[in-house]
């Protein structure tokens, strides 16, 4: 894929991304690979607005026991800064878009209508999914009027395109914090930057054996960061010609986009009001290449995990602080008994400066009983190790020269649909290293992993569990353990700092 397909990709389909491709500077704001972006509009006060909860997804029917969803991908118009109005796209209009709240086991098919101006494509990011409706890039959906003036159906390459498309998702699958999010070709980042994600959660019956904080004191923690113009709509390169590369200015925003307010859950820094007990936390790095080291401020209480982005980890683990990458999933506790009614608690950011160094804060507003526990297990399974024969691949993330393409390349080459670099056999182990140059997160799409090995040694305080997406830092490598099961076909391996995916940090991998 080159920057002139992306460019003319841009004039025809209406959301051009023409980010300039050599010469910007790397790693300019510390433990990031990314530019900031200011707003333009005046900032709002931290902590003036209540923490929103996303409204979770109902069925329309239930046919042979299987649950039908449908979403509306729109536009809309909401409020994000007081005072202002936000052109988003949403699913169904909203900015997240709504919650899925599905069990284990029980399968489900989502139809997705799309109602905008623009193509898109839907990934289920942590879903065991058939290759079908796994989101290809070039599975589009496209926008209304497509039919009828191109028709519809499925193309020479062998990607389909349709007006509506329904994904089918066995969630058979440990309970798990999943989201979903746009992964439409070369625009996955601006699509998701105005919008196009929400949660997707699994449960199952071994979570809901365990006495954790649930009800009104989970809650899920969507964190982003945005930049605004003065009226309130996004400021993001592809959309605003003034931050195209100028002679002697190096910001062209290849390595990242970074914005100078944090959302969560769409809300700029806000607030919630907690009881005087403990509280499960479902936290999600939704930012398009933002990474965020959490703390709690002031202390004693720590952030206690007791998940990871493919579920339950074996038993907690107590964090002063907690790093996520773009991608990334914690599952976390806190118990704010520890604290006297009227103690305001700041979530901060610690490799944030100024505006972006904190995200949101807790007012701990009354005394309330809680039956809650932290388990010291709270679930089994079979620990990482290798084993014999086990086949090796190694996956090289860095930023090259291709031919005519300049960019951020997999192993040395940028993307291309038509090639499979690699054809994993179902229900074998294989090892794979991750090789980077600046910051990368990298997501493996269809099966989870296990890390092996950080840097030569052990794996790091971050990476127990299930993992689906993993943070490497400048010049690292990182062993995995992954096993793919039950469908065939073609996936995705890439980068989730959106801004390096759409520049062609992607490889595809076929399971036989």
């Amino acid at each position: 894929m080159t920057t002139t397909r992306r460019i003319f990709l841009g004039g025809a389909l209406g959301a051009g991304v023409s980010l300039a491709v050599p010469g910007c500077g790397i790693n300019l704001l510390p433990g990031q690979t990314g530019e900031l972006l200011h707003s333009e509009a005046p900032l709002p006060q931290p902590y003036a607005v209540p923490l929103p909860r996303p409204p979770v997804k109902k069925s329309v029917a239930t046919v042979g026991g299987v649950d039908h969803y449908q979403i509306t991908q729109a536009e809309a118009e909401v409020e994000i800064l007081p005072g202002l109005r936000t052109k988003i796209l949403g699913y169904d209009g909203l900015f997240p878009g709504p919650t899925f709240d599905v069990r284990s086991g029980q399968a489900c098919v989502v139809e997705q209508v799309n109602r905008l101006a623009v193509p898109t494509s839907v990934h289920l990011h942590g879903g065991h999914t058939p290759a079908a409706s796994d989101g290809w890039p070039l599975d589009l959906v496209m926008p209304q009027g497509y039919s009828q003036q191109h028709g519809q159906g499925r193309h020479d390459n062998g990607d389909i395109s349709q007006v509506r498309r329904s994904h089918s998702y066995p969630n058979s699958q440990r309970a798990a914090t999943l989201w979903y999010h746009d992964h439409r070709m070369d625009f996955t980042a601006p699509q998701v930057y105005r919008g196009l994600f929400g949660l997707f959660l699994i449960r199952d019956a071994e979570e809901d054996a365990l006495s954790m904080p649930h009800g009104e004191r989970e809650m899920p923690l969507m964190i982003t960061d945005r930049a605004f113009a003065a009226d309130g709509s996004f400021r993001y390169p592809a959309l605003d010609p003034t931050l195209q590369r100028t002679p002697g200015v190096e910001k062209d925003y290849m390595e990242g986009v970074l914005g100078d307010v944090i959302l969560v859950n769409g809300a700029p820094w806000p607030v919630l009001e907690v009881d005087a007990a403990r509280y499960r936390f479902r936290v999600l790095n939704a930012s398009n290449a933002r990474r965020y080291e959490l703390q709690l401020d002031p202390g004693p209480a720590k952030l206690v995990q007791i998940g990871s982005d493919g579920g339950l980890l074996g038993k907690p683990i107590g964090h002063d602080t907690v790093i996520l990458a773009p991608g990334e999933r914690f599952d976390l506790i806190v118990d704010f008994t520890s604290y006297s009614v009227g103690t305001e608690v700041t979530l901060l950011n610690r490799l944030g400066q100024g505006s972006t160094g904190s995200v949101m804060r807790f007012k701990v507003a009354r005394s309330a009983p809680d039956d809650s526990a932290i388990p010291r297990r709270l679930s089994s399974y079979e620990e990482p190790r290798a084993r014999k024969g086990t086949v090796r691949r190694r996956w090289t993330f860095q930023r090259g020269k291709a031919g005519d393409h300049q960019g951020w390349l997999i192993n040395g080459r940028p993307f291309d649909p038509n090639e499979m670099e690699a054809r994993p056999k179902l229900d074998s182990y294989e090892i794979w290293t991750f090789v980077t140059d600046v910051h990368h997160p990298v997501h493996v799409h269809l099966a989870p992993f296990q890390v092996l090995r950080r840097g030569g040694k052990e794996p790091g305080p971050y990476d127990a569990g299930w993992k689906d997406t993993v943070d490497i830092r400048p010049a690292e490598v990182v062993e995995v353990l992954v096993r793919f099961t039950a469908h065939k076909g073609k996936y995705l391996i890439h980068c989730h700092n959106l801004e390096h995916e759409d520049m062609s940090m992607m490889a595809a991998f076929e399971t036989v």
